[in-house]
């Protein structure tokens, strides 16, 4: 299991070197299957991957088994550093979206969209977001493991069809996303800091 693992991380690390070499001819090719029906179907899921929508998700999910609200403050906190960690990579790295540069066209539904000059491209916010869910959810709901990381693959995927993101900047938020949720779940295995919180504030 452990060698999967290994083998599994430097394949995603190869794929990300890669991606920066091919990342200009990767969002030209992936633009080419914009067709009207896609389009809806990816706006969709771009409505769907919004932070309060998976936020609230994610909660309502944790709620609805009460032996399971002990992970709402983990999930909270993971949600929160990737944000912040996210954001601050924006800030450093500057990098433009691809439609920024004149590589491809924004479709006329995101025209309005908020794309502010300080929200730069790299990493992708969204799929960090819903990557960082997938080690907890994991964990707590393996039935549900695979429907999240198709739906993960399909956000990450769509951020490359609107032309918002280059591939690498999915990758290395999908990345960053997970390691973080790895990481605050094996904190929260060893140091129960969510089941204190929980029951401090809902069994006194």
């Amino acid at each position: 299991m452990r060698n999967k693992t290994i083998f599994a991380g430097i394949l995603v690390v190869f794929f990300l070197i890669a991606s920066f070499y091919f990342d200009k001819n990767l969002v030209e090719g992936i633009s080419f299957l914009r067709n009207g029906i896609v389009d809806n179907v990816f706006l969709f899921i771009t409505f769907a991957s919004s932070e309060i929508i998976i936020c609230f998700v994610l909660t309502s999910l944790f709620l609805w088994r009460e032996n399971k609200r002990r992970w709402i403050f983990p999930l909270w906190l993971t949600l929160g550093i990737t944000a912040i960690i996210n954001f601050t990579l924006k800030i450093i790295v500057q990098r433009e979206r691809p439609f920024q540069l004149g590589i491809v066209s924004l479709i006329s539904n995101l025209q309005e969209a908020s794309y502010s000059i300080w929200n730069f491209s790299f990493p992708s916010f969204q799929s960090a977001l819903v990557f960082c869910a997938i080690p907890i959810l994991s964990e707590q709901f393996p039935r549900l493991k695979k429907f999240w990381l198709a739906f993960a693959v399909l956000v990450a995927f769509s951020r490359v069809y609107f032309g918002v993101h280059f591939v690498s900047d999915v990758i290395a938020g999908g990345i960053l996303g997970y390691l973080i949720g790895m990481i605050i779940m094996k904190l929260e295995k060893k140091y129960n800091f969510g089941k204190k919180v929980y029951e401090k504030i809902f069994r006194k």
